[in-house]
């Protein structure tokens, strides 16, 4: 199948990689010179586990334009997966892809046959039925039907794990303009796909709201097992990770997701959440529960900063390890290490950090923060060390680095309990956020009650 990709960025590179990898021929199209130039080089234009070996097995079959109308012209079916950034209210703006559109629909109209055009941005419920529809028979003067299909399509992936994420998903989501549109975007996803999803297939609205729907769900988990997480805290001999695993074990609820650490982050989860609480405004509906996970959500840095705070007194300096919204990845957009380091700047304390990846971006955004070039050295700079993203690395992290010559004792909040308690306890004051104060590792415990 000839197919185009509208936006190489960090899904748009991937999908159009996954496509050809599985014998497609793709043509992706970026406004970005360098994302085009990598991809016509053989090189992944953005960092992402796997993507350089899609591109390398798809050799000559993916290509890159920076003309629209040509990625138009040449393919049957075009993915749109360019950028709907929130708005003020918290709803997302359709912009970029009315202008994609726009320009899709004047290469149509020099094109003969059928065309399916297939919205993979995430949009409101109402936009792909409602004007981008209307963008797109308006600019290529076709209806929807014989020579024109239009579906929404949105991805479920995490960035740091696109590529498998998108070879193995757990479902497929569909809204279509008809069933011949459905059926070939359906066969496309089959061609690509590694195991053997469910494909759920709808109607326009349905879809757009299933997606956002998903998201607000999982934050939703996510933030339920950190409130889980912080009563515990409060209880002598109380464990989360003890309680999470005994009621994950509920089919009705299931242990994905079901972590009391850190607050979720990273470009999705925050903003589909208060997207979907501007939608219920927007509708008249309540959203108690929407609104209930954002601010949770938003109550876990002052949660984690309190405990660092009531250890360290000013101006202590505090080495984060973890910078990246989640492992695999460089992207800090929403981060808790670095709202955490902000909140700590911002109370006086002095910041070190290490991220295996992200470094360089906090660098950019927060100078005032010192990044160390290894995790030893953040730990060897520490007064208290904060374990805020569970990158594999850390777990490995000799005892050694965390002993102290004098004989001093360095305070260690390890959130995401990689570290042995027993092991690391011999050295540090190691508190596992989520434990009452009885159950906590060590001396640390006591931040934890408050």
């Amino acid at each position: 199948m000839q197919i185009s990709v509208i936006g190489l960025g960090k899904l748009g590179a991937p999908l159009a990689a996954v496509l050809a990898d599985k014998g497609h021929i793709v043509i992706g199209a970026d406004l970005n010179e360098r994302f085009v130039a990598a991809i016509n080089e053989g090189c992944a234009p953005v960092d992402e586990p796997g993507l350089q070996e899609c591109i390398d097995r798809a050799g000559g079959r993916l290509r890159a334009t920076m003309d629209v109308e040509e990625a138009t012209l040449e393919s049957d079916i075009t993915f749109l997966i360019v950028p709907t950034p929130s708005t003020a209210s918290g709803v997302f703006t359709n912009r970029y892809v009315l202008s994609a559109v726009e320009e899709i629909g004047r290469a149509l109209q020099r094109k003969d046959g059928y065309h399916l055009v297939v919205v993979t941005s995430t949009v409101m419920p109402g936009s792909t039925g409602g004007e981008i529809r209307e963008a797109l028979e308006r600019s290529s003067k076709r209806t929807l039907g014989d020579t024109l299909g239009l579906c929404y399509n949105p991805e479920f992936i995490a960035l740091g794990s696109v590529i498998a994420n998108m070879l193995r998903p757990d479902f497929v989501l569909i809204g279509e303009s008809d069933t011949r549109a459905g059926d070939l975007l359906e066969a496309i996803h089959h061609s690509a796909c590694e195991n053997a999803p469910p494909v759920r297939r709808m109607n326009f609205v349905n879809a757009e709201l299933c997606k956002i729907s998903v998201n607000t769900f999982v934050t939703t988990k996510i933030s339920y097992a950190n409130m889980l997480a912080e009563i515990c805290e409060r209880l002598p001999d109380a464990d989360v990770d003890v309680v999470s695993a005994a009621i994950g074990s509920d089919s009705r609820i299931g242990t994905k997701y079901l972590r009391g650490a850190t607050g979720y982050g990273g470009p999705c989860f925050p903003r589909d959440n208060v997207a979907f609480t501007a939608l219920a405004k927007q509708v008249g509906a309540p959203a108690d529960i929407a609104e209930a996970t954002d601010r949770i959500n938003r109550h876990q840095i002052k949660r984690l900063s309190g405990i660092v705070m009531r250890q360290a007194a000013k101006p202590a300096r505090i080495g984060i390890l973890g910078l990246s919204y989640k492992p695999d990845t460089a992207v800090i957009e929403e981060s808790q290490g670095v709202m955490l380091a902000k909140a700590l700047l911002d109370a006086g304390y002095e910041v070190v950090a290490h991220d295996p990846m992200a470094g360089a971006a906090v660098a950019a955004v927060l100078p005032a923060v010192t990044v160390a070039e290894s995790a030893e050295a953040c730990v060897a700079a520490a007064d208290v060390v904060v374990l805020t993203t569970a990158w594999e690395e850390y777990r490995s992290l000799p005892v050694t680095a965390f002993a102290r010559p004098n004989g001093d004792r360095i305070g260690v909040v390890d959130c995401w309990r990689l570290l042995d308690g027993e092991r690391y306890g011999a050295v540090a004051d190691l508190v596992h956020p989520g434990y009452g104060a009885s159950t906590a590792p060590s001396g640390l415990a006591q931040a934890l009650a408050g």
